[in-house]
C-alpha cells in the first residue's frame, strides 16, 4: 500500500505511475489553471491528468514547464496523461491527435495516452494507433477510459498490447466491483475519475462519521478508500489548500469495517454518461 504522495504502482509494462494525481476536468484555460498545476507539483504531486476535450492542454503544459523551471524537477520525474477524443478515433486521426496534444502541452512525449470513450466501431483503429505510438517509443504507456468489461474483451481479441490503464468513473456510489476484479485479473490498472462524485458525497452522514473518527475530511476518507482498493485517483481542484488536503492521505488507514461500510453505499449511480448508453 502506498505510504507517501510519490509512491507509485508498476504497470504491466514496468512503467511506474503515481497513485495520486491532479485532475483538471472542467477547468478553463488561464492563469488559475497554470497556478494550480504549479502548486500541485510544488507540493509533491507528480501526476497530472488532462484530455483534448477539456480544451486546457495549453495552460496545463505551461504550468508543467514553469514548475519544472522553478523546482528543478526533471521531466522524467513527472507523469503526464492526456486522451484522444471521440471525433479523432481512427488510425491516422488518432496519430494526428497525439501530435496536436503534444504541441499544445509543449512536451516531447506523454507518459500515458488514453482512448477517452469506447465508441463502437472506432476504438480498435484508435488502439492500433496507440500501439504504434508505444512501439515507436513516442509514449511510455497506453490505455483506455470508460471501458466496461465487454469493451476490454472485444479490444483485447485483436490487440497486440493489453491496455495498461483503464480510467473510469469510480466512487462509493459506483464501486464497479466486477470491473475492478476483471482489471486485477488482467493486469490492467484501474484509475478513478470523479472520485468525490463531483462533491455529491461530502455531506454523507456515515462518511462524516468515519472521517471524524480518523480526524480527516470526507474527501480524504474517500480518496483513501480508492487507494486501499488499489485504484489510482486523480481528484480535481484549483485551490491550493484543497490540493494540499487531497494529498494528506498517507498518515492514516481505513479499517476493514470502514471499507465495507463505504462499499455498501454503492447504488450503481453515475454522475457522468453510461458507456453503454452514451450517444457518442
Amino acid at each position: 500500500m502506498s505510504k507517501n504522495l510519490q509512491d507509485t504502482v508498476t504497470l504491466h509494462n514496468g512503467m511506474k505511475m503515481p497513485w495520486l494525481g491532479l485532475g483538471v476536468f472542467k477547468v478553463e484555460e488561464g492563469p488559475g489553471l497554470v497556478q494550480a498545476v504549479k502548486s500541485a507539483i510544488a507540493h509533491g504531486y507528480r501526476s497530472i491528468d488532462t484530455a483534448a476535450i477539456y480544451e486546457n492542454e495549453i495552460s496545463v503544459g505551461q504550468g508543467i514547464r514553469e514548475a519544472m523551471l522553478e523546482t528543478n524537477i526533471p521531466r522524467e520525474d513527472l507523469f503526464i496523461t492526456s486522451k484522444v477524443w471521440n471525433a479523432d478515433l481512427g488510425y491516422e486521426s488518432t496519430l494526428a491527435a497525439y501530435e496536436a496534444s503534444l504541441e499544445k502541452l509543449g512536451l516531447e512525449y506523454l507518459d500515458l495516452y488514453l482512448i477517452h470513450w469506447p465508441v463502437q466501431g472506432k476504438y480498435k483503429e484508435a488502439w492500433r494507433a496507440l500501439e504504434t505510438l508505444y512501439q515507436e517509443g513516442r509514449v511510455k504507456a497506453i490505455g483506455v477510459s470508460n471501458f466496461q468489461i465487454h469493451h476490454l474483451e472485444d479490444l483485447m481479441k485483436d490487440a497486440d498490447i493489453r491496455p495498461m490503464v483503464n480510467q473510469v468513473e469510480f466512487h462509493p456510489c459506483l464501486t464497479q466491483k466486477e470491473l475492478l476484479r476483471f482489471s486485477k485479473e488482467q493486469g490492467i490498472q484501474l484509475e478513478a475519475w470523479s472520485p468525490l462524485m463531483q462533491g455529491g458525497l461530502l455531506d454523507n452522514p456515515m462518511l462524516k462519521e468515519i472521517a471524524a473518527r480518523h480526524g480527516k475530511s470526507v474527501a480524504q476518507v474517500i480518496l483513501r478508500w480508492d487507494l486501499q482498493h488499489g485504484v489510482i485517483t486523480i481528484p480535481k481542484s484549483t485551490k491550493e489548500h484543497r490540493i494540499i488536503e487531497n494529498a494528506a492521505l498517507f498518515d492514516f488507514e481505513l479499517t476493514q469495517e470502514d471499507m465495507d461500510q463505504i462499499d455498501d453505499l454503492n447504488q450503481n449511480l453515475r454522475v457522468g454518461p453510461d458507456p453503454d448508453n452514451f450517444d457518442f
